[in-house]
């Protein structure tokens, strides 16, 4: 991250995400100095259950995102059902019902892409499993804007497709376990 503080994390995840997710999120504590933005593919008629599910769990405050509200430290968002969820140069969330991208909305892309922009290089960009190249795009934008761009080891991933594309379109990008990232982000980001 060459030294830069970060101002916020994204994440994106698809299949599997309940796992992978569920080795990250519980780790990091109530007073993480910055908001975590996730996207996971959901089907636009599905009810969102990941709030809830996960505010069971972490010790940060879980929730779903809401259209023009300020995204604050020590709280995880994810994306509604439908959505597109994007980062704002003021540092709030805009909600978007735009054309899917790669069959996905919300898309991870859209969320890294608006990130890399809103944050340049104070964000830090994860890419978890996932059966479709969707994030890819998104994570070489956070590369090029001097951010920190990561992704899951493929060879540990529950569905593999979504790191490896990342990789490809991102090959600088730090390869962790899920363990690691965890460590990783407790590391970089210090209450």
């Amino acid at each position: 991250m060459n030294g830069v503080s970060p101002r916020a994390v994204v994440i994106g995840a698809s299949a599997g995400a309940l796992q992978a997710l569920s080795q990250i999120l519980p780790e990091l504590p109530s007073d993480f100095p910055v908001p975590v933005l996730i996207v996971v593919h959901i089907p636009a008629d599905r009810r969102n259950m990941l709030a809830p599910l996960f505010q069971a769990k972490c010790r940060m405050l879980v929730r779903e995102a809401e259209d023009k509200e300020p995204a604050m430290a020590g709280t995880i968002y994810f994306a509604p059902p439908g959505y597109h969820l994007l980062a704002e140069a003021d540092g709030t969330l805009s909600l978007s019902s735009d054309e899917e991208v790669l069959y996905s909305r919300p898309s991870v892309d859209v969320l890294f892409e608006s990130a890399a922009d809103a944050y340049g290089s104070n964000v830090i960009g994860i890419i978890l499993t996932g059966a479709n190249p969707d994030g890819a795009q998104g994570l070489r934008a956070i590369g090029e804007a001097g951010g920190s761009a990561i992704v899951e080891d493929p060879a540990g991933a529950y569905a593999d497709t979504m790191p490896e594309e990342a990789l490809k379109a991102c090959p600088t990008a730090q390869v962790m376990t899920l363990g690691e990232i965890a460590a990783h982000l407790l590391k970089v980001c210090p209450a």
